[in-house]
């Protein structure tokens, strides 16, 4: 196996989420352009006139209907679907069948998906065993899984639905989701039905829904696996589930026998975090507004939700922030440095309350409080007197110059 072994909890006990986030990139885009919203849109580099290098990063669905995809070299894509403002200045195209380019912009990106897995992060706590915190196991900045044992099997539907709809209302992107007995066979569910898919295979219909999917789409089968797989006339997963395991570890080592238990619908990987949180964050949507102490009053109700949770992880905290949504979606971010990590709620408050003071007078359609830099050893607090503002003063300044989002951290 290539994951640590389940400690014995029976497989139709586990209720894990696979969470794939479609068209990423893209879907970040169209959240800062929403006039991209239904249209072609491709992100990558080298698509400017006269570059000759790039490939494509993202393609959405609209333009992978004129044959873009993934790691298609930028020419090849632009002979398939020339830009928008190409095909305006010449005769000889269409606009109807251009699309939208856009540069990789991984800050951003990665903003959102911070966002995205606070909700994850949030929807997993109580949901564990014996009312324990479940897991989430960040996989990539668009993809993690989640173990939420405790919402049991009759109320994994209502969880994964749920899930959805806060990814979507909080952060304004679409998630595909499958719920399964295990790692790999969740992976497959959320898969299945993309974009917007929700596939919840229980554990008595795990075999049955992998038997008539190619190899290639089960975890571990890449394609020269599968080329393999079909000269041995293997080329279902219900083939594989019925083929000679023995055989199998005698052509592909280890990885044959792994491949074959995932077609029998069998993963004892446990779904383990990778490294510890590096923040924790609350945020709250609301209808557009300028009254100073109807902000203020959510940010107070933020911060204390911010460091109870804190708390009960027994993280301390270096950095204090605050983000400010305006319409459409222009994310402002404000962050102090301490001098040391603490475990102080009314400093959360007083801090969070004292960078809002920027935005007293704008209106605003999200707010949130954040704490980073955790610090989860057993050291003395630091003096609350160390203040330094310089380093986040001038990351901000670089950043609002070059109009992009302040402070990485958040």
């Amino acid at each position: 196996m290539d994951g640590p072994l389940s400690t014995g909890r029976p497989d139709d006990e586990r209720v894990v989420c696979h969470v794939d986030m479609d068209c990423f990139y893209a879907a970040c885009e169209r959240l800062r352009e929403p006039a991209l919203v239904g249209e072609p849109v491709v992100v990558g580099m080298g698509y400017e006139p006269g570059d000759t290098i790039g490939a494509v990063a993202t393609a959405s669905y609209e333009a992978r209907e004129f044959g873009v995809e993934s790691a298609m070299p930028i020419s090849k894509a632009l002979s398939a679907l020339p830009r928008k403002v190409d095909a305006a200045r010449d005769d000889d195209l269409d606009v109807a069948e251009a699309g939208f380019y856009r540069p990789v912009d991984m800050a951003y990106y990665k903003s959102v998906s911070r966002e995205v897995k606070d909700v994850l992060h949030a929807m997993v706590e109580g949901r564990g065993p014996d009312g324990d915190d479940g897991v989430v196991r960040e996989v990539s900045i668009d993809e993690a899984y989640l173990d939420v044992t405790g919402v049991c099997w009759d109320g994994a539907v209502a969880f994964a639905r749920d899930l959805k709809t806060r990814i979507e209302a909080e952060v304004g992107v679409a998630a595909s989701v499958g719920v399964a007995p295990n790692m790999s066979a969740a992976k497959v569910a959320s898969d299945y039905d993309k974009p917007d898919g929700l596939v919840v295979v229980r554990p008595d219909e795990v075999r049955e829904f992998l038997a008539p999917l190619p190899v290639d789409e089960l975890h571990g089968v890449g394609p020269v696996t599968a080329d393999a797989l079909a000269e041995r006339e293997i080329e279902t997963a219900g083939d594989l589930a019925a083929a000679d395991p023995a055989d199998l570890e005698s052509r592909f080592g280890s990885r044959g026998r792994e491949i074959h238990e995932h077609a029998r619908g069998r993963d004892r990987r446990e779904v383990e975090p990778v490294g510890r949180a590096k923040s924790i964050s609350s945020e709250s949507a609301v209808p557009p507004t300028r009254d100073t102490e109807e902000k203020r009053d959510i940010v107070r109700s933020l911060a204390a939700e911010v460091a109870e949770r804190a708390r009960s992880k027994g993280a301390l905290y270096k950095t204090i922030g605050v983000k400010v949504v305006t319409p459409p979606f222009d994310v402002n971010t404000r962050a102090t440095s301490l001098s040391g990590p603490v475990d102080d709620p009314a400093l959360v408050e007083s801090v969070a309350l004292d960078l809002l003071r920027e935005f007293d007078d704008a209106r605003v359609r999200k707010l949130g409080v954040r704490v980073s830099n955790l610090d989860f050893s057993d050291a003395d607090q630091a003096s609350l007197t160390g203040w330094d503002d310089r380093e986040t003063d001038a990351v901000d300044e670089e950043r609002r110059r070059r109009g992009q989002t302040t402070l990485e951290d958040f």
